[in-house]
C-alpha cells in the first residue's frame, strides 16, 4: 500500500511544500498570467501534479493515474451534472418564452440594475446555494443578470463575488456537517462559530456588488438598500446558525434579506437608474464588439473555441423568444445556432419595462424556481425523503485504487470509494424540476430533449475543465501534496490563527467546494490548534469561512460562470478580475480569526 511521505524532498517540509505547490502555481500562472483557456491550464497542471506525485512523492504511476480518473469522475458526476441540469431548467424557460416575463417581473420590484444585482445575485443566489450549491447559483443568476442588461464579464464577476457569504451553509450546511463528522466536534458548535464570522462578510458583499455594477457612484447612491440587504442577511444568518438551525441558515437568511429589500424599496428608491441601465447596455454592446474582433491568447491549437462571441458557446444553447414572451416553438433560432446568452443580450437591449404583468404571468415566470424550492425542501428537509434518497447512493470501490492508498496517518484512505448519488444528487433533483417545468410550460418532449443535448454541447469544454481540475485535486490529495502544504502552514504556532483561513481558501480554490476543503483540512486544523494552544472549533470554523472566499477563483466556478454568460475560453479574464476581491476578503477573514482567538474572544459562543 502507498503511504504519503509528508517530507519527501530532502526531508524538508518547507521544500516539500514548495514542490507540492507546483501544480497550483502552474494552474494559476497559466490561467491568470498567461491567460490560457481553463481546460488547457487544468490539463497542464494535472500533468505537473502527476509528475510531482511520481518523481517527488514516489507514488506509483498507475495509482497516480487512477487517482486522477476518480477525481475526473467526481467532477463530471455529481458536480457538472448539477450545472448541466440547472442550465437546462433555465433553457426551458427561454424556449417557453417565460424568461422575458421573469425579467419584467424583476423590473416591477425595481428597474435599477444595482438593486436587481442585490436581489438576483445575492438574495436569490444565496437561496440557490442553500438548496443546490455546486455552481448552480452562478450558472442561473449569471444568465439572469445578462438578460437585465449586464455585459458578460460584469455579470460573471458579480455573481462570483455574490456567491461568498452563503457558501459555508450551502447545500443544507453540507460543508459544516462534513467538518463535524471528521473532527467529532458537534456540527452545531462549528456552525455557531461560522455564524459569528461569515455574517461580517455578508455586511460588505452587497456594497461590493453595487460597486461592481456602478463603481463608487453606485455605492454613494445605493448604500442604504445595500446596507439593509447585507444587515438583514447577516443578522438572520447569525440568529439561525446559533439559535434556530444550522441546516436552514441560508434559506432563512436569503428569504429574510429578500423580504427586507422589497419592504425597504416601498419607502425608498435610489435615483439615476435610467443612467445605469444605459451605461450597462452600452458597456455590453462594446464588450460584445470587442469579443468579436479580439484574439484570445493561449495554445494555437485551440482553434475550436477561438470565436468567443455569440457563437463560442453561451450559457445554454436555446430558443430566442421575442420581447413579448411568445414561445419559440418552431426552434428557428436554435436551428441557426443562436445561444441562450444571445437571447439574454437581446432581451437586455429592449427598452423599458412595458406594461404591468398580470399576476398569473408573474406566477408562471417564477414557477420554475418555486418548483426548485419545493422539490429541494422536500428532498433535504423531509426526513423520509432524505433517507430514501440517501439509501439510493451507490458506493463504488475504485478499481485498482481502493485498498492501495493510505493516509499520512497510516489509515486506509476512504477517498478511494466513489459515491455515485444517481438519485440524491442535486443534479438529478434539478432534472426532476426540469421535467415538471416542461410539463407546466407545455414544452414538447422533442424540444426539451433538444435543449438538453444542446446544453451538453455548450458545456463540453467546461466538462473537460472541471474533470481535469478535480483530477488534479485527487492526485494532489492522495499523493500527499495537499497535506504537506497544510502541515507546513500549520507549523507556524500561535500565528496559525491568522493563517488558518488560508487553508480553507486554498482547498476551495483547488477543488471548487468548501465541503472538499473541510474534508482535506478540518482534522489538520483541529490538530494544529491543539499543538498551538488555540480553540480547535475556532480553527475548524475558520477553515470553512476561509473557503467561502476561495470559491470565486476556483477554476471549476470560473468555468461555470464563463460558460453561463457565453465566455468559454475567457476564464482567465474572470480570474484576473476576481482574484483581488478574493484576496481582500481573505485578508479580512484572517484578521477576524486572529482577533477572535485573542482580543475578540467574547464574540465566540
Amino acid at each position: 500500500m502507498y503511504r504519503p511521505d509528508l517530507s519527501p524532498v530532502a526531508d524538508s517540509l518547507a521544500l516539500s511544500s514548495l514542490v507540492g505547490a507546483l501544480p497550483l502555481l502552474t494552474l494559476f500562472v497559466l490561467l491568470g498570467g498567461l491567460r490560457w483557456r481553463a481546460h488547457w491550464a487544468g490539463l497542464a497542471a494535472l500533468a505537473v501534479s502527476v509528475g510531482v506525485a511520481v518523481f517527488a512523492y514516489d507514488m506509483p504511476l498507475g495509482l497516480a493515474v487512477l487517482s486522477g480518473t476518480e477525481g475526473a469522475a467526481f467532477g463530471l458526476f455529481p458536480i457538472m451534472w448539477i450545472v448541466l441540469a440547472a442550465l437546462w431548467v433555465y433553457q426551458l424557460t427561454v424556449t417557453s418564452g417565460r424568461f422575458e416575463d421573469l425579467r419584467r417581473a424583476f423590473n416591477l420590484v425595481s428597474d435599477d440594475p444595482r438593486v436587481q444585482a442585490l436581489i438576483i445575485a445575492f438574495c436569490f443566489g444565496a437561496l440557490l446555494e442553500a438548496l443546490a450549491g455546486f455552481g448552480a447559483p452562478v450558472a442561473i443568476t449569471g444568465v439572469m443578470l445578462m438578460a437585465l442588461g449586464f455585459s458578460p464579464v460584469r455579470a460573471a464577476v458579480t455573481v462570483l463575488v455574490a456567491n461568498t457569504a452563503p457558501v459555508a451553509f450551502g447545500a443544507i450546511a453540507t460543508p459544516i456537517i462534513t467538518a463535524g463528522s471528521l473532527t467529532k466536534i458537534p456540527y452545531e458548535d462549528i456552525g455557531a462559530y461560522v455564524g459569528r464570522q461569515t455574517p461580517l462578510l455578508a455586511l460588505f458583499v452587497p456594497l461590493l456588488l453595487v460597486a461592481l455594477v456602478d463603481g463608487t457612484r453606485g455605492i454613494r447612491q445605493t448604500w442604504p438598500v445595500a446596507l439593509v440587504c447585507g444587515s438583514a442577511f447577516a443578522v438572520a444568518q447569525f440568529i439561525s446558525a446559533n439559535y434556530v438551525s444550522v441546516e436552514l441558515t441560508d434559506i432563512i437568511a436569503s428569504l429574510v434579506a429578500l423580504a427586507a429589500v422589497v419592504a425597504f424599496l416601498r419607502v425608498w428608491q435610489p435615483g439615476d437608474g435610467g443612467r445605469v441601465r444605459e451605461d450597462l447596455r452600452r458597456a455590453a454592446r462594446e464588450e460584445r464588439g470587442t469579443e468579436e474582433s479580439a484574439a484570445t491568447p493561449g495554445p494555437a491549437t485551440d482553434a475550436h473555441t477561438s470565436d468567443t462571441g455569440t457563437k463560442a458557446s453561451a450559457a445554454a444553447t436555446g430558443s430566442d423568444g421575442d420581447a413579448a414572451g411568445t414561445p419559440d416553438t418552431a426552434g428557428t433560432a436554435n436551428a441557426a445556432g443562436t445561444p441562450g446568452a444571445a437571447h439574454a443580450a437581446h432581451a437586455a437591449d429592449s427598452e423599458g419595462t412595458g406594461p404591468g404583468l398580470p399576476g398569473r404571468r408573474v406566477l408562471m415566470a417564477f414557477l420554475p424556481y418555486l418548483i426548485v424550492i419545493a422539490v429541494f425542501s422536500v428532498a433535504k428537509l423531509w426526513e423520509p425523503a432524505k433517507e430514501f434518497l440517501a439509501d439510493s447512493d451507490l458506493e463504488v470501490s475504485w478499481p485498482g485504487l481502493d485498498g492501495e492508498i493510505m493516509t499520512a496517518a497510516g489509515e486506509q484512505s476512504s477517498t478511494t470509494v466513489y459515491v455515485f448519488p444517481w438519485l440524491s444528487s442535486p443534479g438529478s433533483l434539478l432534472v426532476l424540476c426540469g421535467l415538471l417545468v416542461a410539463a407546466v410550460y407545455r414544452v414538447s418532449v422533442p424540444d426539451a430533449a433538444r435543449e438538453f443535448v444542446r446544453t451538453v454541447m455548450t458545456l463540453r469544454w467546461a466538462l473537460l475543465t472541471v474533470a481535469s481540475v478535480l483530477a488534479l485535486a485527487y492526485v494532489m490529495n492522495l499523493s500527499g501534496q495537499t497535506i504537506t502544504i497544510g502541515t507546513w502552514i500549520a507549523g507556524t504556532g500561535a500565528a496559525f490563527a491568522f493563517l488558518s483561513p488560508i487553508l480553507g481558501w486554498l482547498g476551495t480554490a483547488v477543488t471548487g467546494s468548501d465541503t472538499s476543503a473541510n474534508a482535506l483540512f478540518a482534522t489538520l486544523q483541529q490538530t494544529a490548534a491543539g499543538r498551538a494552544g488555540l480553540d480547535p472549533t475556532l480553527l475548524v470554523a475558520a477553515n470553512t469561512s476561509g473557503g467561502v472566499v476561495g470559491k470565486m477563483i476556483s477554476p471549476q466556478n470560473l468555468t461555470i460562470a464563463a460558460t453561463a454568460v457565453g465566455l468559454v475560453g475567457k476564464e482567465a479574464v474572470l480570474f484576473r478580475k476576481a482574484i483581488g476581491w478574493s484576496l481582500l476578503l481573505l485578508a479580512m477573514m484572517c484578521l477576524l480569526v486572529l482577533l477572535q482567538s485573542h482580543v475578540l474572544s467574547w464574540m465566540l459562543p
